[in-house]
């Protein structure tokens, strides 16, 4: 079947969302059907045969039925699961809100597909730095298994926020969200 076929075939296999949440996909067990020519950019542009998904209902419909098993992404539905190729993560922290300040403080991000979650035990933030160049690449959970690339701009507000702490022994600075402090950058 050609991708253009098995696109509109998953498609049509995807449940109905509701207001209640997402498919529960980690139940779904269905074979391997290959790979799909769907690809998530680093910058969260969804892809399919090289032409950007311009309809973001439709991203997000697609998104709602992703998941990662070790470090392959798939679309699954009850019946069938496809492989796609995701450059970094597959969704964009696009914006952030602060509620309260300090120890209390809870920041809520919001993905460029509209999944919302508040950084804290269950949401970690996560930074990784490129050993050549020192540059961050910071992340928050989303859920199961998937994270979501914070944007640089969401970025420099966490660096405004940052206060200095300690992880490990070490001194850091981070943020404060959920009751857990989150390094971002060493203290200097």
């Amino acid at each position: 079947m050609s991708d253009s076929g098995k696109a509109a075939d998953l498609l049509a296999q995807i449940p109905a969302g509701d207001k209640r949440g997402l498919p529960p996909v980690h139940l779904w067990n269905p074979p391997f059907c290959g790979d799909l020519d769907m690809r998530i950019a680093r910058d969260g542009t969804w892809y399919y045969l090289g032409t950007p998904i311009g309809r973001p209902a439709m991203v997000r419909l697609f998104s709602s039925v992703l998941r990662r098993d070790d470090d392959r992404y798939f679309l699954v539905t009850p019946v069938e699961k496809v492989g796609i190729r995701v450059d970094d993560a597959p969704f964009v922290a696009i914006h952030l809100q602060v509620n309260g300040e300090g120890e209390s403080q809870v920041l809520r991000f919001i993905t460029q597909v509209e999944d919302e979650v508040e950084a804290g035990s269950e949401h970690p933030i996560r930074v990784e730095f490129d050993p050549a160049t020192g540059e961050p690449a910071p992340y928050v959970h989303v859920r199961a298994n998937l994270e979501a690339l914070i944007h640089r701009n969401v970025f420099y507000q966490l660096v405004e926020l940052a206060v200095p702490g300690e992880r490990d022994g070490q001194p850091w600075f981070g943020v404060w969200s959920g009751g857990c402090f989150f390094p971002i950058g060493r203290e200097e």
